[in-house]
C-alpha cells in the first residue's frame, strides 16, 4: 500500500513508480466467485475542473470531506481516508473498527491547496482493510458549518460504480498534487500481504502515485464525484507481498503489474449510510465487512 508517512522527508525518498508489462504467473489455489464485468464507458460531458477544495491532509496520509447522497447539510460531516492510515495502526485481516473514539485532526484545503481550517474528529465511524481499505471519521461539525465558515463544500460520494475508461483525478491533500489518468480496468481480487481487496480500480500508468497519497479521493473528472479511494501500487514487481499487490482473477490466475497503482471503489459505502449520516451496517444492500456479531 502507499505507506503512511511519518515525515515529509520519509515520503520524499519514495520516487515515482515505473511501469512494466503485466506478467501472468499461473493459477492460484484460492480463486473467488465470478464478479460482474464493468459496462463499457459511455460518452461523457466535457470535464469540469477538479481542484483541492474539500480535500484534507492527515499527519501521514491524504483524505477528503465526503458527503453521501443521503446526507443533509445539518449532518455531522465525514472524512474518508484509508484503513491503513488509522492513527492506531493498520487493522489486521478480518478486523473491522466501528464507533471508536478519536480526536484526530485534519487540515482542510481550499481550491488552491492552501490550509483554511483544522477539522477534528469525534470518532472513527468505520474502518477496515478487509475487502476494501477505507476509514470514515465523523467530525464535530456539520457540512453546513464547514461551508458557512470556510466556503468549502464536501466532495459528493457517488452511488454508482465507475466504468472502465473513465477519466479520473487522484487528489492528494498531503502532497497537494493532482494525478490525472483513466480507469484501466478492475482487479477481481487484489492481494497484498495478509489483505485481500475486492473489485479494485486499476489506474492507467499516468497515475504514478507515491507514499502519502494514501486515502486520496479518486474523482470522476466529468462529474466531480468521488468514485474510489487511492490505496496501493506494486513498487518492486514482487508477487502479493507488502507494497507489491498482485491481481487474482476469477480463475485464480495471478498477475503482477510492476509500477501500476490501485484504488478501492466507494459506491458501496453509500448503501451503508443511514439517518443522521451514521454508518449502519444492517441496512439492506450494505456489503461492507461487519464486526463479529453484526448481521444484515
Amino acid at each position: 500500500m502507499k505507506k503512511p508517512l511519518v515525515t515529509a522527508l520519509t515520503a520524499a525518498a519514495l520516487a515515482g513508480l515505473g511501469t512494466a508489462p503485466a506478467a501472468a504467473l499461473g493459477p492460484d489455489l484460492t480463486s473467488a466467485p465470478v464478479a460482474a464485468q464493468a459496462p463499457a464507458a459511455q460518452p461523457r460531458a466535457k470535464a469540469r475542473a477538479v481542484d483541492f477544495a474539500g480535500t484534507v491532509a492527515l499527519s501521514n496520509c491524504s483524505g477528503s470531506v465526503v458527503r453521501p447522497p443521503s446526507a443533509s447539510s445539518a449532518d455531522p460531516a465525514l472524512v474518508m481516508s484509508n484503513g491503513h492510515c488509522l492513527e492506531s495502526g493498520m487493522p489486521g485481516a478480518g478486523e473491522v473498527v466501528v464507533d471508536k473514539a478519536s480526536s484526530r485532526s485534519f487540515s482542510l484545503l481550499n481550491s488552491a491547496g492552501r490550509k483554511v481550517a483544522t477539522l477534528r474528529a469525534t470518532k472513527v465511524a468505520y474502518a477496515t482493510m478487509t475487502d476494501t481499505d477505507v476509514s470514515l471519521y465523523q467530525l464535530n461539525t456539520s457540512y453546513a458549518a464547514i461551508e458557512s465558515q470556510y466556503g468549502i463544500r464536501a466532495l459528493p460520494l457517488s452511488a454508482d460504480r465507475p466504468a472502465q475508461g473513465t477519466a479520473i483525478k487522484v487528489v492528494s491533500g498531503y502532497w497537494k498534487r493532482i494525478y490525472s489518468c483513466n480507469v484501466d480496468g478492475f482487479a477481481h481480487r487484489l492481494r497484498e500481504g495478509e489483505w485481500t481487496w475486492k473489485d479494485s480500480v486499476r489506474y492507467t500508468a499516468a497515475c504514478d502515485t507515491i507514499g502519502g497519497t494514501s486515502g486520496s479521493p479518486v474523482v470522476d473528472a466529468a462529474t466531480g464525484k468521488v468514485v474510489a479511494v487511492n490505496n496501493t501500487g506494486n513498487e518492486d514487481g514482487e508477487r502479493c507481498t507488502d507494497n507489491n499487490p498482485c491481481e487474482v482473477d476469477e480463475n485464480g490466475t495471478v498477475t503482477v503489474r510492476e509500477g501500476i497503482n490501485y484504488a478501492q471503489q466507494t459506491y458501496g459505502i453509500t448503501r451503508c449510510i443511514g439517518a443522521g449520516n451514521k454508518v449502519d451496517l444492517t441496512l439492506p444492500g450494505c456489503e461492507l465487512p461487519k464486526p463479529s456479531g453484526v448481521r444484515s
